[in-house]
Order: C-alpha cells, then sequence, then structure tokens
C-alpha cells in the first residue's frame, strides 16, 4: 500500500480527538497556517486536510506527490475544483455533520430577531423596567414565529434540517427557485425567488457560494422584502451585499439581521456589518456548526473520508 504523507493545515479551527487514519501513512499536524507558508509545509504532501485556506492552481501545479485534498468542512469555494479535475486529485468535503447545530443556530437568530430580545434585554440592563408604571413595557414590537412565513434559499441537509424545526415552530415554509428563473419556470414546490422575498417573514439562506450566487442579496432583494421581514446568513458572508445590508437596517426598510458569515473572515479590514449598533442586527464569529458534538462528527467523517480515499473508494466527492 502507497505510504501517504498527510498535512493536516487548520488544526485548531476544529476542536475533537482526530483518529489517525488506519492506513501506512507519515503525519504532521499545524494548529495554524498562513498562506505564505502552505508551499513549504505541502513540498512532500499526498493528501492535505484543509479547513478554509485557498488551495489554488498555481499553488497546486507544485506539489508532484499530491493526489488527494480533504476538506474539513463542506463549503469548498477555497479549493481549484476545476484544476483538480483536470489533474486527477480527488477532492471529498464533509457532509450532513451540521444538519441539527446550523437549524438551531438559525432559528435562535430568528426567536431572538422576531421576539426583539436584545432591545428588551438592553432596556432592562439600562434599569427601564425598575421604573415602569406597571408589571412589564411594550417598547418594542413582539412577533411569533408560529403562523408566520420562512424563506429558504437552498434545499440541501441545512435548509432541510432548518424546515423541519420551522414546521414545528407552526410556519409555512416556501423553498426559493434559483434567482432569475422566471416565475411560471419555477420547478414544482419552489417559489419564485423575487415572490419568495416578498412574501416571507423570515429569510434563511443555505445555499453555497459561486458566481451565481455572489452577491444574490443587494439593494434590490431588500428592497423587495417586508419591512418587519428578517435577514438570516448561516451559508457565506458573499451571498450578501453587506453595505447594503447595513444601509437598510439602519434606514428601517427590513425588520432586522442575523449573520454568522462575513465576506473576509476574520474580518481584519473591517466590515460594514461591524460598524452596527443596533438591537435588530446579530453577528455571531462563523460558529453555527460548532457544537462539541458536530465538531466530532466532523472529524470521525474525515478519518473516514482519508480511508474510503486509501482503500480506492473515495466518498463525498467533489472532484
Amino acid at each position: 500500500m502507497t505510504q501517504h504523507h498527510i498535512v493536516f493545515l487548520e488544526r485548531d479551527s476544529i476542536r475533537g480527538e482526530f483518529r489517525r487514519p488506519d492506513f501506512p501513512h507519515e503525519y504532521s499536524e499545524h494548529a495554524l497556517t498562513r498562506q505564505e507558508e502552505l508551499a513549504p509545509r505541502l513540498a512532500e504532501a499526498s493528501i492535505v486536510i484543509v479547513n478554509k485556506l485557498q488551495l489554488r492552481g498555481d499553488l497546486l501545479a507544485t506539489l508532484p506527490r499530491l493526489c488527494m485534498i480533504a476538506i474539513a468542512a463542506t463549503g469548498s469555494d477555497n479549493v481549484d475544483l476545476a484544476w483538480c479535475r483536470e489533474h486527477g486529485v480527488v477532492v471529498s468535503n464533509i457532509r450532513g455533520y451540521a444538519a441539527r447545530t446550523v437549524p438551531e443556530h438559525v432559528m435562535a437568530l430568528a426567536l431572538a430577531l422576531r421576539r426583539n430580545l436584545l432591545a428588551y434585554r438592553h432596556d432592562v440592563a439600562a434599569g427601564k423596567w425598575q421604573q415602569a408604571p406597571m408589571f412589564c413595557f411594550f417598547d418594542h414590537p413582539i412577533g411569533d414565529l408560529h403562523g408566520a412565513t420562512l424563506g429558504i434559499v437552498g434545499r440541501g441537509s441545512l435548509g432541510e434540517g432548518v424546515a423541519r424545526l420551522a414546521e414545528a415552530f407552526g410556519m409555512r415554509v416556501l423553498w426559493a427557485e434559483r434567482k432569475g428563473v422566471p416565475a411560471p419556470e419555477a420547478r414544482p414546490g419552489r417559489t419564485a425567488f423575487e415572490a419568495l422575498l416578498r412574501e416571507a417573514d423570515v429569510v434563511s439562506l443555505h445555499c453555497p457560494l459561486s458566481e451565481a450566487t455572489r452577491g444574490m442579496i443587494g439593494a434590490a432583494e431588500l428592497g423587495l422584502m417586508k419591512p418587519d421581514a428578517v435577514l438570516i446568513n448561516t451559508a457565506r458572508g458573499g451571498l450578501v451585499d453587506e453595505a447594503a445590508l447595513a444601509r437598510a437596517l439602519r434606514e428601517g426598510r427590513i425588520g432586522g439581521a442575523g449573520f454568522d458569515v462575513l465576506s473576509q473572515e476574520p474580518p481584519r479590514q473591517g466590515n460594514p456589518l461591524l460598524e452596527l449598533d443596533l438591537p435588530n442586527f446579530i453577528l455571531t464569529p462563523h460558529v453555527a456548526w460548532a457544537s462539541a458534538g458536530a465538531m466530532q462528527a466532523l472529524l470521525d467523517q474525515l478519518t473516514g473520508n482519508l480511508e474510503a480515499f486509501a482503500r480506492g473508494e473515495p466518498r463525498n466527492r467533489l472532484a
């Protein structure tokens, strides 16, 4: 059996126990890796484990032993899949591990925003309840999820997981057709993209980032949404024009937004959404996927992907 050299580039990006695969191999891991450190660290690698670092064709072409890239995540926009297909490098990703944790995060954001929890918490901390003339006060509108309409963009395992929880809350679920498809041509069970934006009380994004989806929610799309609607993004930051969203929130043109992702992570150069200090905007640092159970499931599946490749039966293939 081939003696593989496995390099895990971003070990600290996932917490949990990583079981080394049961085939002959050398192994090295790095807590974190800077982009400029990739070439020397991968010079002898036949299998690369990567999370978010960019692996582009110009770099991959300098790695003569490389035969597999194991993405320790579901998203693959950081890997040059076209180059890998052309040169016979297998690429596998992780699937289904976050089918519970991401939907729970989505519902937590939806509940907090629809019920204005941040605004009420701020008021209590400021002493407003203590000075109220009766047992409560109603300074911020409270909306139920029950009876509200949820529009989901992306019908993978995460979108399906969100739909199951939403239906348990009594929400009506609409599935978006691809942007640009005319309403008469929408697939059965799908709602035209623009119609979904107009109708939904909560819109949740669960699609990959690609040239077709980059910037799919901009000023025009935000303008279609109800003035009290909530936009949730736990997918990829590049799906939304962040400057347009910041303006819409400041001007009160949508009801709120809950984001777990930004277009650049970490946001070293700042970001329009980081400047918002509004009770109807919640930003978390790309942790919707990161429950302890989900991270361990990811690592277990990662080992399985490596072993399947070594057996000549690669699974979860993207290339």
